[in-house]
């Protein structure tokens, strides 16, 4: 019995989108894979985007789990000497989860570094938090005002929130001085948000949804306007995780042994375009904290 011509073709496309399929999870894995069409920009100034359904349930879940078993009281940096010191402006709870913890971890540090267009090098490890009800974190900024926090990668350069559960009301992540404009209205109604998020743009906590925001310019000077908060849990509880992203390896180990050298290879271009003068803070730096581009400023 001979097969039709055709059954030969119907075999023929079968096997070749298999092979197709077989090849092309040997180039990517799923796990970093990224959807443009869910992402929108929710704010201009600062500049800000939410991915819908950046983690699935299982990550989400996952992660809490990892988390549950070492919960501690969360602190803040001290503005002065960079010290971590308990404070009433954050009253949550959170974890650090280390980058490769295991293969789900690893895959969420993959899909951040595919969204973002940052190396994972420069990232901190996963905050996971957990905010009961009537914990926030009051305004602040991510980036840093102290000698102390800088000298390991620079500045956080942007800030990755994924909202690991639902709220019932509250828990918003608001921007109160962020720019309103009418070509970013939020589908959000004002009417569902609390009191604390009515003014600004604030984001509404959807299980799975990632909120990624830039602390700096793009000249790498602070951002004012990515002044943001965590609004009080009115009902419900509210898990996040965290991914504070520097514009230099934070896993780079800072030493302080004299040597002139640059620790970025950008630095020659860097330097020819002004920013040794620009961004002192960062290329030159102090005797006490060594910069990234001494050699290529000429401070040495």
């Amino acid at each position: 019995m001979t097969m039709s011509r055709r059954g030969v073709l119907l075999l023929f496309v079968a096997v070749f989108l298999v092979l197709i399929q077989s090849s092309t999870s040997l180039i990517s894995s799923p796990s970093s894979i990224i959807n443009p069409s869910k992402v929108k920009q929710v704010s201009s100034k600062p500049r800000a985007f939410v991915y819908e359904g950046f983690l699935t349930d299982l990550e989400c879940d996952h992660l809490i789990s990892l988390a549950k078993e070492t919960l501690q009281r969360s602190a803040v940096a001290d503005n002065d000497n960079g010290e971590s010191q308990v404070s009433d402006v954050r009253t949550s709870s959170g974890t650090f989860i280390s980058k490769g913890k295991d293969p789900i971890v690893s895959g969420i540090e993959d899909k951040l570094s595919t969204w973002t267009f940052l190396p994972k090098e420069n990232g901190e490890d996963l905050q996971v938090l957990r905010y009961e009800h009537g914990q926030k974190y009051d305004a602040h900024f991510d980036y840093f005002h102290d000698k102390v926090n800088i000298a390991r990668g620079g500045h956080r350069i942007a800030t990755v929130l994924m909202y690991l559960s639902n709220v019932t009301r509250g828990g918003e992540t608001v921007f109160p001085d962020a720019v309103e404009s009418s070509r970013l209205k939020l589908s959000v109604n004002k009417d569902d948000l609390s009191d604390c998020a009515k003014k600004g743009i604030a984001v509404k906590p959807k299980k799975g949804d990632a909120l990624l925001f830039f602390n700096l310019h793009q000249d790498a000077t602070p951002d004012t306007l990515s002044l943001h908060g965590g609004c009080p849990v009115i009902e419900g509880e509210k898990w996040s995780a965290t991914k504070w992203i520097h514009v230099d390896s934070f896993d780079k180990i800072v030493t302080h042994d004299g040597s002139c050298a640059d620790t970025n290879e950008s630095c020659e271009r860097w330097a020819v375009l002004g920013e040794c003068a620009k961004n002192p803070e960062y290329m030159v730096g102090t005797p006490e904290l060594p910069g990234n581009c001494r050699r290529s400023c000429k401070a040495c």
